[in-house]
Order: C-alpha cells, then structure tokens, then sequence
C-alpha cells in the first residue's frame, strides 16, 4: 500500500459522523440537511430528457477528450461568459468526469520530483526539497489530499475576516513559492464565498511568471452570484492580453450552476502545453466521459435560463436568512456561492464543534464545523469559531430551520443570562 494514505485526514463529513456518534437528532422535528454542498433544486427536464434520450449510444466507447461537439460548446460558453477573444476547443479544454476526480489526477500528473533543487537559487545545501502545493485555508479537502499522495507538501495560506477571507498570498515567503509547482485559487471560495478582484489574479499571475508554478483556479460555484459575475482566472489572462492561458488553468463543473451533480461533468481548460500532458495521462487513467453524459452536457452549458432561475432560488434565500436570523446569528453575505460562512454565536463559547451538535441535537438541521475544513497553521486554525451552512434546501425548508434556529438562539440566550 501507498504509505502516503496514512497521511491522509479522515474527509470532513466523516468527522462529523465521529463528532455526532454518541448523539440523537432532536426527535420533534425532521431533518434538515444544510451540511453538505450537494445542490436540492430541480435539474433543468431538457438536459435529462437529452441524457434518457440518448442511453442507446452506452454501446460506444467515450474517447479520453470527448467529442468536438462537446468541446466547441465549453469553448463558446467560456469565450461568451468570460469575454475571451478565442478559445481552441481542440487544443485548450479537455472534459472530465467532474472537476473533483480532475483535481485529484491533475495533481498527480503534473507535480513533478525532478527539478526540485534546480528551482531553489538560493540552496546551498544540496538537499532534495519536496515540491510545494500552495493552496488556502479553508480549504476543498482534496486539493490537499491530492498534494500528498503526489508526494508534495500543502503550503496552507489563512484565509481569515482581515484578508476578506480570501487569503494574503502576499505574506507567502520567497523560499516557499520557489519550491511551489502548483498554486490552489477557489474562486468564489468555499467555503467562505470570496471572490478575486482582478488586481488578485495579476498578483497572482506575475509571481507564476516569476516562479514558474501553474495556477489552477477551482472556478465551480462561478455561476452562482448575485449582483456581478465573477472575474475568472482565464478572463484575468486575456485582460492581462495572456491569450496563451500560459501556466494557467481553470476548473468548472455542471454540478452547481446547472443542479446535475450525479452527471458527474465538468472540464478543464487553459493552456494547452499543460492540458496535452494531462490529455496523455487521462488516456492511461482510463477516465472517459460516457456519450450520453456527453450530449446532455452540451444542453446544459448552452443554455443559460435554467441557470438564471437557479440563481433567482439561492437570493431569495440569502435574503431570507439575512433579514430573519441577521441580528441573531453573524451572518456575513457571500459574494457568490451558496454557503454561509458563519460565526459561532458567543452563548456556545465560539465553539463550532459545541454549535453543530446543540444544531443537530436541539434542532435536527446538519451543518458543518469549520475547524474540519482547516488546517491548523503557526497555532491557529482559520475554521475554528466557524460553521458553514449550506442553502442547497428548499425554500420553504429554509423557512423552518430559521425558526428553529431563532428559537435554539433565543432559549440559550436566556438560559445564559
């Protein structure tokens, strides 16, 4: 076995399953599951028609890129939705089956034990240095997980309240990013919900041409904004007139900006000379979109309607829970996303580990200790004193666990006093 799997953490949710062994939800009420970012609204009935329609080609083996037709259609969506001059549907995006199975490969295909001394200019040790995968704190737990099992170590930066909860990839030590190989952006962030300004991505981007790390931006929650779009990563490029994507790719998925999570499709794309390499070990991966998964893809990234209704579902909540719970709860609106990066109210001692179990014993709704989406790093762990919740349930779901969260709230307000 892979010694590197004993480095491995335990995923989040199987720390709550730990955390919550010895308790019982709150029998008066059922249950309410605001932990887990998996999308509850109804996918779009045209994109599943396409998938039904469509079985009878399962007889056919996928190739490793999917068909043009596939690529041409993520080509025109990135051009339109990121106002991209061109974008090669041959050469610069590759479909995955989904962007968390691509995020672990592509880690894996390109981090590299080779050149590890040569990149170190101020060395004179002559040590071999493990490559370095930076990536923010919080964090989506297989950035990290991957980082390991490629044999390089997390460089973990904070994403706390003093730097928008976005990280200050400023504060990261000279010797750090001559050892990084490759850098983890989650724009919007998940679980905090910061989003990059464009002076963060030219940051960014001139200390990957000084360095010369690759960028990948986890861009899967891009579609759910309120207000402004997003900038991405490849919009940074073009502005930046990179029309090469050099050193640069992004992430995107159909899982939350279409609610097709099960589909499992996504892609990457951005510079070429990265995604033939990662092309050529997706094809010894075995890792193949089926054709059917294909066609109904297609229908979904080329329409945009579905996704506009999918947004109008997640405001009317934020607003919901802002104007309900706002001055009993530290609700901080995301600028994008569906969770809510909460701060523990003070009768539960800043605790989030306290305030998930009181949720789920007193009040049967599932959140997520922000301490499990952390690392702790020089003493501190950014998550702990957080909780994030989820609003993948239905409006009128919504509803309910406000009024128990205001009565939880209000009976342990008065019990402390």
């Amino acid at each position: 076995m892979n010694n590197n799997l004993m480095r491995l953490h335990p995923y989040p949710f199987a720390k709550m399953a730990t955390l919550l062994a010895n308790s019982a939800p709150a029998p008066a009420y059922t249950e309410i599951k605001l932990g887990i970012g998996e999308p509850k609204h109804k996918p779009p009935t045209f994109v599943l028609d396409a998938l039904q329609e469509n079985l009878d080609k399962l007889c056919r083996y996928p190739t490793t890129n999917g068909t043009f037709e596939l690529r041409q259609t993520i080509a025109h969506w990135l051009e339109k939705r990121f106002f991209l001059h061109h974008v090669d549907a041959n050469t610069e995006v590759l479909p995955v089956m989904g962007t968390r199975e691509a995020i672990f490969s592509f880690v894996q295909a390109v981090v590299s034990h080779d050149e590890n001394t040569a990149k170190l200019e101020d060395k004179t040790d002559n040590k071999p240095c493990d490559p370095i995968v930076v990536m923010p704190n919080p964090f989506y737990q297989i950035y990290e997980g991957a980082a390991i099992l490629a044999q390089a170590a997390p460089y973990f930066v904070p994403c706390t309240l003093d730097n928008d909860f976005k990280g200050n990839y400023r504060t990261v030590p000279k010797d750090i990013w001559q050892q990084t190989q490759l850098l983890f952006v989650c724009s919007p962030n998940n679980p905090t919900g910061s989003v990059m300004t464009m002076d963060d991505w030219e940051f960014l981007i001139r200390l990957s041409d000084k360095y010369g790390f690759i960028i990948a931006s986890d861009e899967c929650y891009s579609e759910l904004y309120f207000d402004k779009a997003p900038i991405g990563l490849l919009q940074a490029c073009a502005e930046l007139g990179r029309n090469d994507f050099k050193n640069c790719v992004v992430f995107h998925s159909l899982s939350k900006r279409s609610n097709l999570p099960g589909l499992r499709s996504g892609f990457i794309a951005g510079d070429e000379t990265i995604l033939k390499s990662y092309l050529q070990y997706r094809t010894y991966q075995g890792c193949a979109m089926p054709i059917p998964h294909q066609i109904a893809s297609i229908a979904a990234w080329q329409d945009e309607k579905h996704v506009a209704h999918n947004r109008a579902l997640y405001q009317e909540k934020f607003a919901l829970w802002m104007a309900e719970l706002g001055e009993l709860l530290d609700l901080r609106m995301p600028e994008a996303g569906f969770y809510f990066w909460v701060k523990v109210p003070e009768q539960f001692d800043g605790d989030d580990e306290v305030f998930v179990k009181v949720l789920y014993e007193q009040a049967n709704i599932h959140a997520l200790a922000g301490r499990y989406l952390s690392r702790e790093v020089n003493g501190k762990n950014p998550g702990q004193g957080y909780v994030r919740i989820a609003l993948v349930a239905s409006v009128e779901e919504s509803r309910e666990a406000i009024e128990r969260i205001r009565k939880l709230l209000t009976e342990h307000t008065k019990s402390s006093v």
